[in-house]
């Protein structure tokens, strides 16, 4: 079964690419989908494509997540190759999914109980 759901977000993860792309192309203050240059930003269930963001954060670290139920956009548009993590418990605990710098993601968030934005 963990094999099955790690293959199905791998397939939502790359269609999510194909559908929004990669990078902060597009808005001239590097803005992306509405998520700042510099910010993790999490849409709205089930908002497709992503427009606007219902969270942004900016700082370094675990930020604990609530209500948030069903698929959602997760888009990273930090710079200097920053990662946001998606964990399963909270304060960054168990982090299962990695999303690079300038990156995005469809995910379910009904498990992930945090959100780590991280510096190399």
């Amino acid at each position: 079964m963990r094999r099955t759901t790690r293959a199905l977000a791998t397939l939502t993860a790359a269609a999510a690419l194909t559908a929004v792309g990669t990078g902060s192309a597009g808005a001239a203050d590097g803005s992306w989908a509405g998520c700042p240059y510099g910010a993790v930003c999490i849409y709205p269930q089930d908002q497709n494509p992503a427009s606007s963001p219902s969270a942004v954060y900016w700082s370094y670290g675990a930020h604990n997540l609530s209500g948030q139920y069903g698929n959602h956009w997760v888009l990273n548009n930090q710079s200097a190759g920053a990662h946001a993590h998606l964990c399963q418990g909270y304060n960054g605990a168990n982090c299962v999914y990695d999303i690079p710098a300038q990156n995005g993601v469809y995910y379910n968030l009904g498990p992930i109980n945090s959100i780590t934005l991280d510096h190399p």
